[in-house]
């Protein structure tokens, strides 16, 4: 393995690092309706457990309403029941087609935990990018010892391993600074 390829397959993992960031970040309840907050959502589905997006079509008509549409009716109250138990504190009303989830407004204790959760999230992204750094070095300073690089290509590939790293934390640190604006925005 050559170090262009530690590298590339650091970047690759760290990119991957950001992206899960992303989502997971989406996921956290602002005040305001977003289909991506029900994406943690399973219900269980003939016995299966299924995400809510491959059992039912999920649309965001108005800012405080989330509307869930069932691909199969009977299992309304199988996905009633589903969004009621998530951590998310959801009240869905089931209409009998439909299940209409009013997203209430966030209180400011509840905002205060919300940006907690994104600050842990956060912290999770960049120790999986750290834990990506440090598996990289180790694969230079191994290839060092059995002498099939030079002290000054480790050093190099050493360098550019942190600059990916600090680029990738910027990045999660950007990404945690704008939910943390959003969830805190009444």
């Amino acid at each position: 393995m050559e170090i262009k390829d530690i590298i590339n397959e650091a970047r690759r993992r760290m990119d991957s690092a950001v992206e899960d960031s992303r989502k997971k970040l989406a996921t956290v309840r602002t005040g305001r309706a977003s289909v991506s907050l029900l994406d943690n959502v399973t219900v269980d589905y003939y016995g299966t457990q299924m995400p809510l997006n491959q059992v039912a079509t999920i649309h965001a008509p108005e800012p405080t309403l989330l509307t869930v549409q069932p691909f199969d009716p009977t299992q309304l109250g199988n996905i009633e029941k589903a969004i009621r138990a998530s951590e998310l504190g959801l009240n869905p009303a089931n209409d009998g087609k439909l299940i209409r989830v009013p997203i209430p407004p966030l209180t400011e204790e509840r905002r205060r935990q919300m940006v907690k959760v994104v600050h842990e999230l956060a912290e999770e992204h960049r120790t999986a990018v750290r834990n990506v750094r440090r598996d990289a070095n180790d694969h230079l300073k191994k290839m060092l010892k059995d002498k099939t690089i030079s002290e000054d290509a480790e050093k190099d590939g050493l360098d550019q391993i942190q600059k990916l790293t600090d680029q990738h934390i910027t990045r999660i640190n950007e990404i945690s600074d704008n939910k943390e604006k959003e969830v805190m925005t009444v």
